[in-house]
């Protein structure tokens, strides 16, 4: 199977050659946390599908509402139509937010899902009469996709490197990566002083500027950089001073991962906008989703066609995606996963500490988002580790450099972190033979 894949398959975000010495894993199947390959080994999923398998795999309660709303209806275009579970799914998202963001337009893919509110911001704007605002901000080290809008405001080099020529001008802002805090400064201090340069720019630019657009907590495939919730607290304040609409990316650290629902909710803020994709589905089906507020719908609400929102997807509130959506919120809460994924993250990270492995340069976390920074003299360790964890049963994420990244589904619990960093552990050895 691996041999036909390289084949015929061209794999996302790979490059192929890669595979020649880091081999693709077949998987035949999955329960819970495992994941089983084709000759029967488990593995401890610790990567949850790019951060999508919420509840890890075969989940029976999602099993059956897909099954349920196949015996009605599997999908409709939700232009002139409309059905329940979409229905169901937007009220009961807009009651998450007690209503602050009252209206979902819904797509299949994160960076889709940011397009939707970058032109939903532009065109507002125009609508209402200030069509100069029309430049973005975007953060440095964020990733909020790879179509061109969402590359735009990404700030991932490998990225933009490839593509750079097709995309518009944004003005990227410094990161409030805590990682940057000198003697005697925390993570706060650092925040007050990236917010200091947004501030800046925004007196500067603000009627050129529609909107700015954040990795709430976690800049995810930036380094796994994470900051301070005062940075939101002052980017909110200088947005609303400035009628700069803010824009809360949310596809990785929303949906419980963080240890609240919304990662905003750290901050106790709410944007203009808010995207979720990813673990919204539990993993099972694509769907993605941008909340916005009613001020942004009632611009929109008007007589003329080109006043409208004039973008679509064909799977548009799929009723399949929406039903998957609205278990997995029920789920989210009944089985209090956001409080799980809080508390098993700290557990991971004090485990993780008490291996005291001479190869562990640093910890860092955010509930059930974390990072391991190798020290190595090879400085592609972290694939090398990645490789030992397979082959000891845990798949996590290497990155570029230094860095392995654990994700494991919200569900996990106290054994299963403590077998997963008893495999870190046998891994880090052999990095040393």
């Amino acid at each position: 199977l691996v041999d036909r894949s390289l084949n015929a398959v061209w794999h996302p975000c790979t490059q192929m050659k890669h595979h020649e010495s880091f081999p693709l894993v077949a998987i035949s199947k999955g329960k819970g946390a495992w994941l089983y390959d084709e000759q029967g080994n488990a593995l401890l999923d610790c990567i949850s599908s790019w951060w999508t398998t919420l509840f890890g795999h075969s989940n029976p309660q999602i099993n059956q509402a897909i099954t349920n709303q196949l015996e009605k209806i599997e999908h409709v275009m939700l232009a002139g139509f409309t059905h329940q579970p979409v229905v169901e799914l937007s009220e009961k998202l807009s009651a998450l937010t007690q209503g602050h963001l009252g209206h979902v337009f819904y797509a299949s893919d994160g960076a889709s899902a940011i397009e939707i509110a970058l032109k939903m911001s532009h065109h507002f704007w125009q609508l209402n009469s200030k069509p100069q605002k029309k430049k973005f901000v975007c953060i440095e080290n964020g990733y909020h996709g790879e179509t061109l809008g969402a590359l735009a405001v990404t700030d991932v080099a490998i990225f933009r490197e490839a593509y750079g020529s097709l995309l518009q001008d944004v003005f990227t802002v410094t990161s409030p990566d805590a990682r940057k805090a000198r003697q005697g400064e925390s993570a706060y201090d650092v925040a007050i002083q990236a917010a200091k340069e947004v501030e800046q720019l925004f007196a500067k630019e603000h009627e050129n500027i529609a909107a700015i657009v954040i990795e709430p907590l976690v800049q995810c495939a930036g380094q796994m950089a994470m900051h301070s919730p005062q940075y939101l607290k002052k980017v909110r304040e200088l947005c609303d001073r400035y009628q700069i609409h803010l824009i809360a990316d949310e596809i990785a650290v929303g949906c419980g991962r963080s240890g609240k629902f919304f990662a905003c909710e750290h901050a106790q803020i709410w944007p203009d906008f808010l995207t979720l994709s990813k673990g919204i589905s539990g993993g099972y089906l694509p769907l993605s989703l941008c909340m916005t507020t009613d001020q942004i719908y009632r611009a929109f609400y008007q007589d003329q066609m080109q006043q409208g929102f004039l973008h679509s997807h064909s799977y548009t509130g799929n009723p399949l995606a929406c039903a998957v959506a609205m278990k997995a919120l029920e789920i989210i809460k009944t089985e209090n996963l956001a409080n799980n994924a809080m508390k098993m993250g700290e557990i991971l990270r004090k485990e993780l500490a008490a291996l005291h492995s001479p190869f562990i340069s640093t910890i860092r976390g955010k509930g059930l988002l974390n990072a391991i920074i190798i020290q190595h003299k090879n400085a592609e360790a972290s694939w090398d580790l990645c490789l030992h964890l397979k082959d000891l049963g845990l798949l996590a994420k290497p990155t570029h450099g230094d860095k392995i990244r654990l994700a494991p589904p919200l569900i996990i619990n106290e054994q299963q972190i403590r077998e997963a960093v008893a495999i870190i552990g046998e891994a880090l050895e052999k990095l040393a033979t």
